[in-house]
Parts: C-alpha cells; sequence; structure tokens
C-alpha cells in the first residue's frame, strides 16, 4: 500500500491547521513545530505562524510543562525524572523541562509517592509476600525507575514491602536493556 503524503498548505491554510490542533489538545511550541512544517507549502509560514500564536497566547512552553508536569503527578504519580523525559520528548527545553519540573515537584514526598505507586500497581498482590524473590525485587525495581524514581528511594520503599528485607542487603540494581 502507497503512503499517503499530507496535503501542504498555504499560509491562511496553515493558520487554520494550527488552531484546529491545538483546539484539540495543548502541544510544545517544538511538537507544534514538527507538525507544521510537515504541511507547510512554504517552510518559512511556519516560524510566522508560530510567531503569531505565542504573541496570542495560544502557545506557551511554560504553561504547557506546567500543565503537564502537574498531570503526570496528580494522576499517574510518576516521578520526576520520568516527567522530564517526557516533557524532552515533547520537545520542551531541557532547562525548562528541569526548572518545571522541580517547581512542580517542589513538596512532593517521593516516598509516599513511590508508596502510592506500589499500591496501585499491585493492588491484587498479597501484602505479606508482594516481594519474596530476588526476580520480583528486579521486576519492582525496573518498574520503579521507568516510573521516574530514583535509586535509593526505590531501594528504601521495596525493603518496606518485601517479605525478606534482608535480600536486598545485597540487592544490585539490574542493568537497564536499551530498547
Amino acid at each position: 500500500m502507497q503512503e499517503r503524503k499530507p496535503r501542504t498548505l498555504n499560509a491562511e491554510s496553515l493558520w487554520g491547521y494550527a488552531l484546529k490542533v491545538l483546539g484539540g489538545r495543548a502541544y510544545s511550541t517544538g511538537e507544534l513545530r514538527v507538525k507544521l512544517q510537515r504541511r507547510a507549502a512554504i517552510p518559512s509560514d511556519v516560524d510566522a505562524i508560530i510567531a503569531r500564536l505565542k504573541d496570542i497566547g495560544y502557545l506557551n512552553d511554560q504553561r504547557f510543562a506546567e500543565g503537564y508536569a502537574n498531570a503526570r503527578l496528580s494522576g499517574d504519580k510518576f516521578g520526576k525524572s520520568r516527567v522530564i523525559q517526557d516533557l524532552l520528548h515533547r520537545r520542551v527545553a531541557p532547562e525548562l523541562a528541569e526548572r518545571t519540573v522541580q517547581h512542580v515537584y517542589v513538596d512532593v514526598d517521593e516516598q509516599s509517592l513511590i508508596d502510592d505507586w506500589i499500591q496501585r500497581k499491585y493492588r491484587k498482590a498479597p501484602r505479606e509476600g508482594l516481594f519474596e524473590h530476588p526476580k520480583d525485587f528486579a521486576s519492582a525495581y525496573r518498574r520503579l525507575s521507568r516510573a521516574g524514581f530514583r535509586s535509593g528511594e526505590i531501594v528504601k520503599a521495596l525493603k518496606r514491602y518485601a517479605k525478606n528485607p534482608e535480600l536486598l542487603d545485597g540487592f544490585e540494581p539490574p542493568e537497564e536493556t536499551q530498547d
């Protein structure tokens, strides 16, 4: 099957497309720029549209990053590093992503966040034998690490939930595999 190339748009149509896209969900400047570049008949139109959207307040990376970080904290309860990584993936400037996440997470207790995450993800598992074997620790560690939590905090939490916490004394975090 032949891949269909998106229709190129003139400046006026590109403006309408940008408004339609932003009406669906929030975008960072970088994300929207890539989306518009795919459709623009004249590449310089993209910069003009981005500038116009910023001028009227429809596009604001600070507001986008704050909203995104707050949503990831309140909904998914992810750790800081995961949220920063996600913001970078959404083409937010690294300094802005870091600064915004530090601001949003300023009063957050990481241990209680990890506890909430464990209780949510392992809600059907019996509490008394939650992490009974070394492979259980390794699996939970990887999951918590992907959720954006720091190694030391993960190990502390796993010790609290482990059937045999002394097994974690010699626990070596598993090597991260490249996807």
